[in-house]
């Protein structure tokens, strides 16, 4: 298993940027690619972006494309989502997740970081 912790949520107002942070630890060898996810109030969670962790080939989401970045640091375990011209609608709960090798599913999540963008 992989422990996850996301750092880095706030307010901002709309336009603003934000970075998030994603620190993943234990079984970390087991790691295929790393996601963000979110869940807005009373919606379900979506996919954001993703990235494998071997070759760096990205993922994203058509509403965040040209906005958001995710990137990764191997050596650091860690995984970020720059976030720019941010929109009202991007409020909600950012949950970083591993797809593990072997494992067609994000299994492992974190505990999620609130974003909240004002208008």
């Amino acid at each position: 298993q992989v422990q996850l912790t996301e750092s880095g949520g706030g307010l901002v107002q709309a336009g603003g940027s934000l970075r998030l942070s994603c620190a993943a630890s234990g079984r970390t060898f087991s790691i295929n690619a790393m996601g963000w996810f979110r869940q807005a109030p009373g919606k379900e969670r979506r996919f954001v972006a993703a990235i494998t962790w071997s070759g760096g080939r990205t993922t994203y989401a058509d509403s965040v494309k040209g906005r958001f970045t995710i990137s990764s640091d191997n050596a650091k375990n860690t995984v970020y989502l720059q976030m720019n011209s941010l929109k009202p609608e991007d409020t909600a709960v950012y949950y970083c997740a591993v797809q593990r090798v072997g494992v067609p599913r994000y299994d492992d999540w974190g505990q999620g970081t609130q974003v909240t963008v004002s208008s």
